[in-house]
This record gives structure tokens, sequence and C-alpha cells, in this order.
């Protein structure tokens, strides 16, 4: 029988869609969640406790409290400000390890470092959510055309570079032109501001990868159905995504409302997307 398993939440769908695995598997599961940071769905019908996201000690205290022996991390968490973190004794011995933590990647990997010297085995979502990883091909009716092919290939360089400086994970290219690329923002504020720049009424390609050398068990690049109704709204043409790599939420609901949209959303194996 699988161990209880602790989730760290933080926004968005994933923690929910964890917790809702967990329970229809009858895996015992208990929610860390962050004063300010989590999504409140996250914590229903579950046990779970809310902290401050600085309380490093009372957070592992609330892990061992509960018996986990897996922890996995789930869901992105903004930076917040100092004055606002609510650190414990714990977390202000962390903090010149933040503090010199400077992308989101270095940041997790102090953060995972400091569960597993306390003896907690650090999963990824994925080793609970196998059956959500994109596959590679087109997940709905649509498929990328010609431009759509060379705007992915640019997408994916980009990508590839800003993700080697821990900065983001995702790009809009359109007809070879960089829209945008992600930072602090996140992903749905950067296909907002990519619409307003786009050169044609309709077009783009939301591009989504994960970084070159990213911890799998953190952060790993996730699209639902927000995504799907940012990018029709925006009046992308699709969205592309690294098979194996990315975690898809709602797969069939994704499917149908970008079939709707008339949007592609494909998954990509980099090394073949010249062959495409």
């Amino acid at each position: 029988m699988a161990h209880r398993l602790g989730i760290l939440a933080g926004e968005g769908e994933l923690p929910v869609r964890l917790v809702d695995v967990c329970r229809a598997t009858g895996r015992d599961v208990f929610v860390v969640a962050f004063n300010g940071e989590s999504n409140p769905d996250s914590v229903g019908h579950v046990s779970h406790v809310w902290l401050d996201l600085g309380a490093v000690g009372s957070t592992i205290q609330a892990l061992r409290d509960a018996e986990c022996r897996d922890v996995v991390l789930a869901g992105p968490i903004r930076r917040p400000k100092l004055t606002s973190l609510g650190l414990d004794r714990r977390g202000a011995a962390m903090l010149p390890k933040l503090l010199r933590a400077k992308g989101d990647d270095a940041l997790l990997t102090v953060v995972i470092g400091e569960l597993e010297r306390e003896g907690f085995n650090v999963i990824g979502a994925d080793d609970v959510l196998t059956e959500l990883l994109a596959p590679e091909g087109a997940l709905g009716a649509r498929d990328p055309d010609q431009d759509d092919w060379g705007d992915i290939g640019r997408g994916i360089e980009v990508v590839r570079a800003i993700g080697a400086m821990d900065v983001g994970q995702a790009t809009i290219v359109h007809r070879g032109y960089v829209l945008g690329v992600e930072a602090a923002e996140g992903t749905d504020a950067l296909i907002e501001r990519a619409a307003s720049l786009r050169r044609e009424d309709r077009g783009g390609v939301l591009i989504k990868f994960s970084k070159p050398s990213q911890d799998r068990r953190a952060d790993l690049p996730t699209i639902g159905i927000d995504t799907i109704r940012n990018a029709a709204t925006a009046r992308l043409a699709g969205i592309a995504v690294e098979a194996g790599e990315t975690i898809v939420l709602g797969r069939d609901t994704v499917i149908e409302s970008a079939d709707a949209a008339d949007l592609f959303v494909v998954g990509v194996v980099s090394k073949n997307v010249g062959d495409s």
C-alpha cells in the first residue's frame, strides 16, 4: 500500500487534481496549504493545515505529525515580499540560501534539498498523475500547418534559451517573431500581453517546455482549460507542449474546448520538429 502523501499546495488546479486522484485510488493524503498562496479547493474534505510560507519548521513538523513519507510540490507559488513570509526559526535559518537562489528552479532545489535532509521522499506530480502527461502528436482534431511548425521550432529554441537561464518555460511566436517570453508573470499573463503585439487578426503559437536542467519533481509545465480559454480569447492558432514532460489537466475537456475554438494542441519531441 502506498505511503501517505504530503502535498505542498500552490496555486491552480494541480493540487486539487492530486487530491482527487489520491481519494479515488484510496491513497491517504495530507495537504500543507500556504496563507495567501494555495488554492482553497485543494484542502476540501482532506486532512490539512494552513501555514505561512516561511514557516519551514512548522511545515516539516506538520508532515511528520501526519506521518507522510512521500511529499510532492504541486502548483506555482509566487515569490512573496520578505515581510510577508512569516518566517519561523527554521525559515530564518534558510533565508540566506533562499536569497541566493536567483531563479524558480534554484529556489525549488533548495526546498527539495531541505525536505530530503529531513528524510522525506520528494516525488514528482507526474509520479501520481502518470496518465496526464502529454503524448506526442495532436491531442485534438486540428494539426499545426507548415507555418505553425516553423513557429514551434523557433519557440523551442527560445524556451530552451530562457530555460537555461532559469527564467521561464513558455514563449509565443507568430510568423517567426517572438511576441513574448514567460517570466515572473506566468503563462496566462504572457498570453494576454502577446495578443496585443500580434501583427495579424489571428495566429501565433504558445510553446511550453521544461527547462533543460529542471528537476522533474518541481514545477513541470502544465496546461489546462484556463490555458485553452485564454489562448482562444487571444486568438492564437494553437499550443505546443513537450511530450512526456507536460501535464495536461482535464485532457478530455481541454481537447473538447480546443476543438470548439479551432485551436490545435500538440505534444512535441523537440528532436522530431525538423521532420514535421
